[in-house]
């Protein structure tokens, strides 16, 4: 069925396809144009270069007058990103507006990446590291890349963090 939303979704992934921002790609899922599964490949000259962070896009039948969920699927470390992955943006929240796309989303929360509003956090730890102590921020964030080089499925993830709690490490 063919609405004004699922309409828009492809236009902005024809788009998408045409002219794709550096370091950005995203796709719909197969049978499912309404969810969107996007990589954004940590910025340059930043703690997050050389990361690759998995994202999750939902869209309702009111995009795109209202915006999608967006959460990050891969872990992340960083003042504006909660620990369950979901986003404090203010495009996805009280500045959004209809004339966003699927690009400008994703190019918005790769420039968070470079440029984090450590005043209002998300996750709390992250901004006072940022704040506070860089060197460690930076050192947490690395960590997260490395983890981002290796793709694990949700059963693998919890079995190695049982050998690791077994281990005692």
């Amino acid at each position: 069925m063919s609405t004004p939303s699922r309409r828009r979704l492809m236009r902005d992934f024809k788009r998408l396809q045409k002219d794709p921002p550096g370091g950005i790609s995203a796709t719909p899922c197969k049978d499912n144009i309404m969810k969107w599964n996007a990589v954004i490949f940590g910025p340059v000259d930043t703690p997050f270069e050389d990361g690759s962070f998995k994202l999750v896009l939902k869209f309702e039948e009111t995009y795109p007058n209202k915006p999608p969920e967006v959460q990050f699927v891969s872990e992340m470390f960083h003042p504006n990103v909660y620990t369950t992955g979901e986003l404090c943006l203010d495009i996805l929240q009280n500045r959004w507006s209809p004339t966003y796309d699927v690009s400008a989303i994703l190019t918005s929360i790769q420039s968070l990446l470079h440029d984090p509003n450590s005043g209002s956090p998300a996750n709390v730890e992250a901004a006072n590291l940022y704040r506070e102590n860089r060197k460690e921020y930076v050192r947490r964030v690395r960590e997260i890349v490395e983890a981002s080089w290796i793709e694990r499925t949700p059963n693998q993830q919890q079995s190695s963090k049982r050998n690791t709690a077994a281990s005692g490490s």
